[in-house]
């Protein structure tokens, strides 16, 4: 992937693809492509395939999607799956019909069973029943890294997917409603602080365990593994290797933010998958580790909050 590549970030204003996009910027990579929904909608098929026809971009990170925690994939399984549909099969099938040389798609470690061996292999994937709270998310993510998988088998296209773990980190969601686990209790915690030290309330028990990745370590092994001219599975995972209850996380967040209230955990909300660990060795094996830590990361995380979403309020 030499530095005048034409690079297309699918997804470049979320979390993941503005990360993608800062760490090629620092890279020296500067023919970069990034439309806005507004002004390009992936799920509509003419418009893609107009996209790549004029802009014919070399390489394409697909880091676009509909993503949301528990309550939003409960409340909205319709649009999930019908919109990450769409996003996958129009532009895997575009960049096909144009001849991208590489795509990289986004999946998410929510593809795997409820109740996995961990830490999780690849190779477990549809091997038992996915998390029901997250079924129409997975089962889209799962029909685009398959289809990367079998237009790689029948065209020999040089598409692959990357299942990274939780994610978190700037340009995160915070909003209650559809945010994930880390970023929706940076929030509570930093309101109920501002509130007096309000006691804070968190969904379910606490006891399932969570691995959690900064995003800038999954942009760096994205363009890693983009960047590299050997041949690599069609599917690999993209953790840290380490895991801790989510009561442990809360404990962590509620001391860098420094809340004194008290914890409530209603355990009438759902937990969600017991234990999502994924294992690393692939990755690892193709010279990538990850290299920030979870306080760390959470810290850079809260000032970037700080600076970005606690002014708005």
């Amino acid at each position: 992937m030499h530095k005048q590549a034409k690079i297309y970030v699918a997804g470049h204003r979320g979390m993941v693809g503005s990360s993608i996009w800062r760490q090629l910027k620092a890279q020296g990579y500067s023919n970069l492509i990034g439309f806005s929904s507004g002004e390009l909608d992936l799920t509509n098929q003419n418009q893609v395939e107009n996209f790549f026809q004029t802009q014919k971009p070399d390489y394409v990170f697909l880091a676009a999607a509909r993503v949301g925690g528990i309550l939003a994939n409960a409340t909205y399984p319709g649009q999930f799956i019908y919109q990450n549909l769409a996003i996958a099969t129009n532009v895997i099938h575009a960049a096909h019909k144009f001849g991208v040389k590489k795509l990289l798609f986004l999946g998410s470690s929510c593809i795997y069973p409820k109740l996995c061996p961990q830490p999780i292999k690849e190779e477990y994937l549809l091997t038992s029943p996915l998390e029901p709270t997250n079924e129409a998310y997975a089962i889209a993510k799962i029909a685009g890294l398959k289809m990367c998988e079998f237009y790689h088998k029948e065209y020999e296209d040089d598409f692959f997917a990357v299942m990274p773990t939780n994610l978190y980190g700037p340009n995160d969601n915070f909003d209650l409603k559809t945010s994930h686990v880390l970023p929706a209790m940076m929030r509570k915690f930093f309101e109920a602080k501002q509130a007096g030290h309000k006691p804070v309330t968190l969904w379910g028990t606490g006891k399932p365990r969570r691995e959690f990745l900064h995003v800038d370590d999954l942009a760096r092994a994205c363009i890693h593994l983009m960047k590299l001219d050997q041949e690599i599975p069609r599917i690999l995972n993209i953790g840290c290797g380490q895991d801790l209850t989510i009561a442990d996380l809360a404990k962590k967040l509620r001391k860098i933010i420094g809340h004194k209230g008290e914890i409530i955990w209603d355990s009438s909300k759902p937990d969600g998958t017991p234990r999502k660990l994924l294992d690393i060795s692939k990755i690892k094996k193709f010279g990538w580790q990850p290299q920030i830590g979870l306080e760390e990361g959470i810290k850079a995380t809260y000032v970037w909050f700080l600076k970005n979403i606690a002014k708005e309020k």
